[in-house]
């Protein structure tokens, strides 16, 4: 009888490891969506198309957005803004998800803030200029579709935790005059993150950070006192 129970739970346990086994096999590979476009593309069906008169807006970026809306979800819940932003992502992954994540949600407006993490990853192939590159492909193709654009001055950056051999905050400055200038050449709004939130080393004040790259509630808070003007600016203009 003991060998019987024996030999029953042993092809129960075999039977219970195959489908752990087979589980895992089945487990779906995302590897080829580099630009990660499954993350929003669930949130972005059940949204749907903006209402008669609603003024629509899209922040695109990397983590410097995702976390806003984690930090105070209320400016996010109680207003038309739809945060489109994904941790880690370089200019090129913003490209590729600019259709799904912008064009085809039909803002009024999209505000832009890339260049970051390009510059933290740099192995010596990105430069300010191919950063520039990617945003004048989006702006072209909000254009295209008659969504107003807000370009960011980007957060001002001394030192990147995970990346000390980097120095930054020359390279935000230099990046910043490229994105203003091309901002006005174009007639585009300029939202500008940089200046309220420096300290005298080109930095993030200390008390409004967590880490010296992404900001806290406080510098979240600053962030939104100047995103509303520029929003409302953009809305205004004509190009």
């Amino acid at each position: 009888m003991k060998i019987k129970l024996s030999f029953l739970a042993l092809i129960l346990f075999s039977s219970s490891l195959f489908a752990q086994q087979t589980t895992t096999e089945k487990k779906e590979n995302f590897a080829d969506d580099w630009a990660a476009l499954t993350k929003y593309q669930k949130e972005n069906e059940l949204l749907g198309t903006p209402k008669k008169g609603e003024n629509r807006i899209i922040f695109l970026g990397s983590s410097i957005f995702e976390f806003w809306k984690q930090k105070d979800p209320e400016y996010f819940n109680n207003r038309s803004y739809i945060d489109r932003g994904i941790s880690g992502q370089i200019s090129p992954q913003l490209l590729i998800r600019f259709r799904q994540d912008v064009i085809d949600l039909k803002p009024k407006a999209v505000i832009i803030l890339a260049g970051s993490n390009d510059i933290s990853g740099n192995t010596g192939h990105v430069t300010n200029e191919k950063i520039m590159d990617n945003i004048k492909s989006m702006c072209e193709l909000a254009k295209l579709h008659h969504i107003k654009v807000i370009l960011c001055k980007y957060l001002p950056i001394n030192q990147y935790p995970w990346a000390k051999h980097i120095e930054p905050a020359d390279k935000i400055v230099d990046l910043n005059n490229l994105i203003e200038a091309y901002a006005r050449k174009e007639n585009f709004t300029v939202l500008d993150y940089w200046t309220p939130l420096v300290d005298d080393k080109k930095g993030q004040r200390q008390e409004l950070t967590t880490d010296g790259v992404h900001p806290n509630l406080a510098g979240y808070k600053i962030m939104e006192k100047v995103t509303e003007p520029a929003i409302q600016k953009s809305l205004r203009n004509v190009y």
